[in-house]
C-alpha cells in the first residue's frame, strides 16, 4: 500500500469502484492501487511563463543542500537541466540513498522509482514526485492482487514451492514486497542475466514480472533456452491462460506485460532503417520484442547504449530503440555520428513527459516555502519486504 501527501487533499468519493486498469479522468478521481489516474497538484505555473528557468533556479538555490533532484534519462531536457545526477531507475535511487544529508529528493521520473528511493532512503528523507500522475504503463499490468492470485494457481498446479519470482525494477513496491516475501530478487536491464542465473540455482522455474520481453529476452539470448521454455501468464484469462501441464514444464513464466514505448518497435523499423541508412548499427533495449532484439545488432539497457555511443568511432550510423528524448539527447551529445529514432513514428514515453517544467517549479517553490507536496512513502511492512528484494539483488555475484 502507498502513502501519498498532496498539496490539497481529495475529499470527493468514486462513484464507481475503481478497477486495476480503470481509465480514469486526468485531475478528476483516484485509484490508489494504480501507478497512474492519480490527481494532479494544485495550481501550476503557465507553461508559457518566460521566467518558469529562473524561478526553478532560484527555489533550488534557496533550498540549497536540503534538495537533492534526481532526473531520469527518458526525461525533457528542460527538466533535465536542473537535475543534480541522471541516470536509469535504480542509479538514482542509490544515488538518493548516498544523499543522507538532503531532506527532499526530488525524483524526476515515474512513480515506482521514486517508491524505490522511498525504500532505499533513510526515514528522515522525503521523496517527492513532482506530478503524481507520472505512472508507468507496464508496473500498472501486475497488480498485488493479480500476483496472489497468480501464487494460487501455481500452487493449485503444484509448483509455487519450486518457482522463483524475479521482478523487474520497472514494478510497483506492493509486487518488490511480493517478490521479497517469496524468495525472490529484483533485477535491472542490466543485471538480467545474473538475476535469472541465482534464480536457477534457488529453484526450478521463475516467475518473471511484469515485462515478459525482458525476461523471454534474457532467457533466450543469455541463459541459452528456447522460445518452447518460455509460456505468457495471462492475468485476464482464467488460470492465466496455461494448462496446469504447461504451467509446470516451463523454465520461465512470464507475464503478460510490456513497456508501451519499446513495445511499438517492429521487425519493419528494423528493415526499414537498414534500406534508409546503409551501414547503420541498430541497438535496441532488451524491452523490445523477441524478434526485434533477434535483428538488432546490439542489445542493451539504457547505460549500455550510452556507453555504446560514446565509445562508437566518428562517421558511424545509429538507429536505436529506445525512448525519444534520450535518443534526441545522444545525438545533440555526438555531433559527429549519425543518431535516429529506430521508428518512423516519434513517441515519446507519456507519463515521463509529465514532469514539466510547471510541474518542477511548483515542487520546489512548495519546498522552498516550507510546504511538503506530493510526498511519496511505501509502509513500513511493503517497504521491508521490498527491501528484502533489492537487498538480494545488491548481493548478486
Amino acid at each position: 500500500m502507498r502513502v501519498v501527501t498532496t498539496a490539497q487533499p481529495r475529499t470527493e468519493s468514486l462513484d464507481v469502484q475503481p478497477t486495476p486498469l480503470a481509465l480514469l479522468l486526468l485531475g478528476r478521481e483516484a485509484d490508489p492501487r494504480s501507478e497512474r489516474g492519480v490527481e494532479c497538484p494544485g495550481d501550476l505555473p503557465s507553461p508559457s511563463d518566460p521566467d518558469l528557468v529562473d524561478r526553478a533556479r532560484a527555489a533550488k538555490e534557496r533550498l540549497g543542500e536540503k534538495v537533492f533532484i534526481l532526473g531520469h534519462h527518458y526525461q525533457r531536457d528542460e527538466v533535465i537541466q536542473f537535475a543534480d545526477v541522471t541516470g536509469d531507475s535504480f542509479k538514482l535511487a542509490r544515488d538518493a540513498a548516498a544523499r543522507p544529508e538532503a531532506e527532499y529528493i526530488v525524483f524526476c521520473g515515474v512513480h515506482f522509482m521514486a517508491e524505490s528511493a522511498d525504500i532505499l532512503t533513510t526515514d528522515d528523507q522525503k521523496v517527492v514526485l513532482p506530478d503524481l500522475a507520472a505512472g508507468c504503463s507496464m508496473a500498472d499490468m501486475a497488480t498485488a492482487e493479480q500476483v496472489a492470485e497468480c501464487w494460487d494457481v501455481l500452487t493449485e498446479a503444484g509448483i509455487a514451492e519450486r518457482v522463483v519470482p524475479v521482478s523487474y525494477m520497472n514494478s510497483s513496491a506492493d509486487i518488490k514486497a511480493f517478490t521479497g516475501k517469496h524468495g525472490g530478487t529484483i533485477c535491472t536491464s542490466s543485471n538480467a542475466k545474473r538475476a535469472l542465473d541465482w534464480a536457477f540455482e534457488q529453484g526450478e522455474q521463475v516467475l518473471f514480472l511484469p515485462d515478459q520481453h525482458l525476461g523471454r529476452n534474457t532467457a533466450v539470448r543469455d541463459l541459452g533456452m528456447s522460445l518452447d521454455d518460455c509460456v505468457v501468464y495471462n492475468p485476464h484469462r482464467p488460470g492465466g491462460g496455461l494448462t496446469k501441464e504447461q504451467l509446470r514444464a516451463a523454465k520461465m513464466i512470464l507475464w503478460r506485460g510490456h513497456c508501451s514505448v519499446h513495445g511499438r518497435f517492429s521487425l519493419d523499423s528494423v528493415r526499414d532503417v537498414r534500406e534508409r541508412i546503409p551501414g547503420v548499427q541498430v541497438l535496441v533495449h532488451p524491452e523490445c520484442k523477441h524478434e526485434v532484439v533477434a535483428a538488432a545488432d546490439q542489445v542493451g539497457s539504457t547505460e549500455y547504449i550510452i556507453k555504446a555511443l560514446d565509445a562508437a568511432p566518428a562517421g558511424s550510423a545509429w538507429a536505436i530503440g529506445t525512448e525519444l528524448n534520450l535518443v534526441r539527447r545522444l545525438a545533440a551529445a555526438h555531433p559527429d555520428k549519425e543518431i535516429v529514432f529506430l521508428d518512423r513514428t516519434v513517441c515519446f514515453c507519456s507519463t515521463m513527459n509529465r514532469i514539466d517544467l510547471p510541474h518542477l517549479v511548483w515542487t520546489l517553490e512548495s519546498l522552498a516555502d516550507g510546504t511538503l507536496v506530493n510526498r511519496i512513502q511505501v509502509d513500513r511492512e511493503t517497504e521491508s519486504f521490498a527491501k528484502l528484494a533489492l537487498e538480494r539483488m545488491l548481493a548478486l555475484p
